[in-house]
């Protein structure tokens, strides 16, 4: 019996989307969409405001992609993040190398 090679799951792309004073990343999946929502409180300063993960995509690491993606925007703006949202809250506290983006 030989068993099939696993193939790697594609990776979602997640997009950016901006407008006024708010902003957003958004990631789709599977007919869902997971959302990091923020806030420009400053040119070099936003608000993590709201993550908001559907049932679907629970368990997938969504959450954990829209911070990353977060933060790996902020280091190459030079943005620093307060994360008002508990789940960006969280990941902050248990990533001590993303510390250089938080507020």
């Amino acid at each position: 019996m030989t068993c099939a090679p696993r193939r790697k799951p594609r990776l979602s792309e997640i997009t950016r989307e901006v407008q006024g004073s708010k902003g957003r990343y958004v990631l789709r999946e599977h007919g869902a969409e997971a959302e990091l929502a923020w806030s420009i409180l400053s040119p070099l300063h936003i608000i993590a405001d709201h993550t908001g993960v559907p049932d679907a995509l629970r368990g997938t690491g969504a959450g954990r992609r829209l911070v990353e993606r977060l933060v790996a925007d902020a280091r190459l703006d030079g943005l620093k993040i307060t994360p008002l949202c508990p789940f960006v809250r969280a990941q902050a506290q248990r990533h001590p190398e993303w510390a250089d983006v938080f507020a």
